[in-house]
């Protein structure tokens, strides 16, 4: 499995690698190509050309293993193994000009959930200053090839706390009435737009913390791994795993506490 694993995680990171060579190119204006789930939730067509050359380079190399990509779906396999893709996570920023966006790669097993799926291997690719996480499953966390320490533990009170907010007012609103009582709670917030660079930030010990609701698997497939390996929890509320509900990221302790925090303040619902 180990020479599997170390071949799978190559892999990620050559592709993530090309895609960010891509999106490099990024031209001085960017337009929106479509929206999703609010005007605020945007597609660039180098979201598009991004997935499409990563789809292409597993149509070549793994031919016979499935696809989850943020712009085009599921594509079913017969290996037992999916590529999961974020082409541009952070695509906002990108549309901005704000460098804290990434392409994320990973190779799951056991279905298309994050709670119940094994992460194998993973890579994000930081687009604009080329930082490069890698992970693979028992193999450890990396940070451009130097093996990344175990995630220090300073419990809630002391943490540099990461988040992120939805898209539709509705959930926007509720998750200011959530952070506003998470603060006081916490040394500070940092809000970077990236799921897949926050994880990342976090396992490389520039943050202490993580939360945020709403996440896709594509958000979040690669950069948990990166996580785990580094020694962090990623989990959900209630004893549930992570997801679309609620993801907290960190060490055991601090993860234990605000899982805790935001289940008490039932942060895992938008207000009616």
């Amino acid at each position: 499995m180990q020479t599997d694993v170390a071949a799978l995680v190559l892999l990620a990171e050559q592709m993530a690698r090309e895609a960010g060579d891509l999106v490099r190119t990024r031209p001085e204006h960017v337009a929106v190509a479509a929206t999703k789930s609010s005007a605020a939730d945007v597609v660039t067509a180098m979201d598009l050309a991004a997935e499409e050359l990563l789809r292409a380079r597993i149509a070549v190399e793994r031919p016979d293993d499935g696809i989850l990509g943020e712009e085009r779906g599921h594509e079913p396999g017969t290996s037992g193994i999916t590529w999961v893709l974020d082409p541009i996570d952070g695509t906002v920023n990108y549309l901005y000009g704000i460098p804290a966006y990434s392409v994320s790669v990973a190779a799951v097993t056991d279905g298309l959930d994050p709670a119940t799926w094994t992460v194998l291997a993973g890579c994000v690719h930081a687009v604009a200053d080329g930082r490069t996480w890698t992970a693979g499953l028992g193999l450890g966390s990396y940070l451009d090839g130097r093996l990344l320490p175990q995630c220090v533990d300073r419990g809630l009170d002391g943490a540099l706390l990461g988040t992120g907010f939805g898209y539709t007012v509705e959930r926007r609103r509720h998750q200011a009435q959530v952070l506003a009582e998470v603060l006081p709670r916490v040394r500070d917030i940092r809000r970077m737009g990236s799921a897949a660079m926050d994880l990342c930030t976090l396992a490389a010990g520039a943050l202490d913390v993580y939360y945020e609701r709403g996440l896709n698997p594509w958000d979040m497939a690669a950069g948990m791994l990166v996580v785990r390996e580094a020694g962090g929890e990623v989990v959900g509320l209630r004893g549930a795993g992570p997801g679309a509900a609620m993801t907290v990221a960190g060490p055991p302790t601090a993860v234990r506490e605000l899982a805790d925090l935001l289940a008490a303040l039932d942060a895992d619902h938008d207000s009616e």
